[in-house]
């Protein structure tokens, strides 16, 4: 696959897949190689807006309309992105397709028990708590993209696996 440049590569995948990993070790063999690339993340955009970025589906459009308006402007620049957000929604999905040119799914497959035994942050704890109801994967089913440009699986590939993935995917030398 000839990949169009400047792309945006957006991973998706369930709450505690592996998304943010995947992308923060990607990013950092970009830059050791001076290869110029942002990270726009799901959750960063909903710490830095606050309470008006909630977990109910309107929300959640929001923050993945922000992500894809920072990943265009970027582009805009020649600047390459990647982008890691859960994405679940399937309007999320085509509004992402519609908005973004040079767009690369990257489909990050785990499943929801590995997902809820890894939880970082807590989430599956909560909602099987009862104190949150909105956690896609547990509360309601993650339904995975289609047909995603790239499938990474971090239950069977390591990080860096994954990351040697992304690489090859796009084509990118690195020593």
């Amino acid at each position: 696959m000839s990949v169009k440049r400047p792309y945006t590569l957006w991973l998706m995948g369930p709450t505690s897949s592996g998304k943010s990993t995947i992308a923060e070790h990607f990013i950092e063999a970009l830059k050791k190689n001076n290869i110029p690339v942002l990270h726009y993340d799901g959750d960063e955009v909903r710490d830095l807006f606050g309470k008006d970025f909630g977990f109910e589906e309107n929300n959640r459009g929001r923050v993945v309309e922000t992500l894809a308006h920072l990943a265009r402007k970027a582009n805009d620049a020649g600047i390459d992105v990647v982008v890691s957000a859960l994405t679940a929604h399937q309007s999320a999905r085509k509004y992402i397709n519609d908005n973004i040119p040079n767009l690369l799914i990257g489909h990050v497959e785990c499943s929801i028990e590995i997902c809820a035994e890894r939880d970082p942050k807590g989430l599956y704890a909560k909602a099987k708590n009862g104190e949150i109801d909105t956690l896609i994967g547990y509360n309601s089913k993650y339904i995975a993209p289609t047909d995603p440009d790239i499938k990474l699986n971090t239950e069977c590939s390591s990080v860096e696996e994954n990351t040697e993935r992304l690489l090859e995917f796009l084509d990118i030398p690195i020593d």
